[in-house]
């Protein structure tokens, strides 16, 4: 969203994988505006075409920026961790926080579902995707929502540790 093709996180993922000497390829099946409801119907469709290794799960900023039901966000994130699992993908969740506005108990609630799940799970886990920069707006495009391309590199930061893990080791250069 607000980004030149190219400049998002999933991006310069692709770019460091391949300088790390990794082969994954990278899909980025995200769609602007998206709730846990319709990653989990998308889902099976990309699991099928794709057979994916690794699924990286970012979903849930939008169903908790709409007041969203919590009951609904963790049964749809815990369904997209075990569908992929049972694909034989292993999975990384990543975790979003709401601004205080929405009152403490909604947003203490919404917080903990990302580590509830990955927990039961036993996936992979990043708390907060916007950790070490999410209360500084110059991150943000005008909306003070999304990321702007200067945070992107820090997006990726923030998963890079808990996503190596699941990657395998890297293999030599082809030559």
């Amino acid at each position: 969203y607000g980004l030149a093709p190219g400049q998002g996180w999933v991006d310069l993922l692709s770019t460091r994988l391949a300088a790390e000497g990794y082969r994954h390829q990278t899909v980025n099946a995200s769609i602007s505006g998206d709730t846990t409801a319709g990653g989990r119907a998308r889902l099976p469709a990309l699991l099928s075409r794709h057979r994916p290794a690794v699924v990286v799960i970012e979903l849930g900023g939008n169903d908790g920026l709409r007041g969203g039901s919590l009951k609904s966000t963790r049964e749809n994130l815990d369904a997209m961790v075990v569908a992929a699992q049972k694909s034989g993908a292993r999975v990384l969740l990543v975790g979003m926080r709401l601004p205080p506005n929405y009152g403490p108990a909604y947003t203490r609630e919404f917080d903990g579902i990302f580590a509830g799940v990955a927990t039961a799970r036993k996936a992979a886990l990043v708390p907060f995707l916007l950790d070490g920069f999410g209360d500084d707006m110059s991150y943000f495009q005008p909306d003070r929502i999304h990321p702007t391309a200067a945070a992107q590199p820090r997006l990726l930061a923030n998963v890079w540790p808990a996503l190596v893990p699941l990657l395998g080791r890297p293999q030599a250069a082809v030559r």
